[in-house]
């Protein structure tokens, strides 16, 4: 019996080391491959999930008896909907035109900005000269370097001929409003935050306690301003006048951004660093107009064909483990986080 036991135990183990040696390979493969990084253009109308989901609910509702004749007018429906469209001509369905649709979520750096260049030049190489682009974007801002690359990429819209639209739910913030700012029409929730014309800089200095314990820092430039503020060096009155005077700079070039693209802003007025929600940011001229990026898409919906385009990368085995890991950490640091502002609540 024991015989009989390490037999199977060794062919167990044996089956294990094959099968990891083939995962091993086939891993290895698809990195020699290059499969992983690359990109791919997803194409979702939301013309056909919006019916889909309708027709779901409509089914869901109807009493038992009713659901079959249901099942039979949307396939009626879906005979009818393909004979119009091979009697339509071209002219015909041109007339309709499309609404693109295109998602931006930034950080700090705006890493996303490679992807918008992508999918910007997709959408110009498709759309027809006075087709409408609608970008849903949130942001609360970032480097200006970046932000002001990703603003110029929807310039690109409007430099084809093609009417952009930009929708806010949540946030625009400082270089989140500077691409906002290259909207046809901007529009806004209620309650979304908006503007933060400014500029902001910081870093520490930890010279005096270097000094404190004998540790020198030599700092060598050619040219005087090459270094303005440093973090262990030891900084000058100039130093300073001089890092304030660029961030001055910097401001005067979003204002002028701003005012340039909305010229009826008191800009001025709103270029104080500040942010508005939504209904006083109408108010103030920062936005045309409220209202939620979905509720427009349904109004879009019913009058044209709403395309979604979306830029995917194919990550690694490894990559998405470490995606999975990351997300993983961020929910329990979320979930903490709302369980001791609950009990702060409590206390009160």
């Amino acid at each position: 019996m024991s015989e009989w036991l390490l037999e199977i135990g060794r062919f167990i183990v044996q089956v294990s080391f094959i099968v990891l040696l083939v995962a091993i390979v086939a891993i290895l493969f698809a990195r020699l491959k290059g499969e992983p990084g690359r990109t791919r253009l997803r194409l979702e109308e939301l013309n056909e999930r919006m019916e889909q989901r309708r027709r779901r609910l409509a089914l869901a509702a109807a009493e038992p008896g009713a659901r079959k004749g249901l099942l039979k007018t949307f396939r009626r429906q879906d005979k009818c909907k393909r004979s119009r469209q091979r009697k339509q001509d071209t002219q015909t369905q041109a007339s309709c035109g499309t609404t693109w649709v295109i998602d931006f979520h930034g950080d700090i750096k705006a890493t996303g900005v490679s992807r918008l260049a992508e999918e910007v030049s997709c959408v110009i190489a498709a759309a027809a000269a006075g087709e409408e682009v609608v970008i849903r974007l949130e942001s609360a801002g970032g480097l200006v370097h970046s932000y002001g690359l990703a603003a110029a990429q929807l310039e690109r819209l409007r430099e084809a001929g093609i009417k952009v639209t930009i929708c806010v739910d949540k946030v625009a913030a400082s270089g989140g409003y500077l691409m906002a700012c290259a909207a046809d029409h901007l529009r806004a929730a209620p309650f979304a935050v908006l503007g933060s014309i400014g500029v902001v800089a910081q870093l520490p200095n930890v010279h005096r306690l270097l000094k404190r314990h004998d540790i020198d820092v030599e700092l060598h430039t050619a040219g005087e301003f090459k270094r303005t503020l440093t973090v262990m060096g030891e900084n000058t009155p100039e130093g300073r006048e001089k890092f304030q005077a660029d961030l001055e700079h910097i401001h005067d070039l979003f204002k002028q951004h701003v005012a340039e693209r909305r010229p009826n802003l008191d800009i001025d007025t709103i270029a104080t660093g500040e942010v508005w929600y939504g209904q006083d940011a109408l108010a103030k001229g920062l936005i045309d107009a409220l209202g939620t990026s979905e509720a427009y898409l349904m109004q879009k919906v019913a009058e044209s064909r709403v395309i979604s385009v979306r830029l995917e990368t194919r990550h690694s085995v490894a990559d998405k483990i470490g995606l999975a890991v990351s997300h993983g950490l961020e929910g329990t640091l979320d979930r903490a986080l709302e369980r001791l502002q609950a009990s702060d609540w409590q206390k009160r």
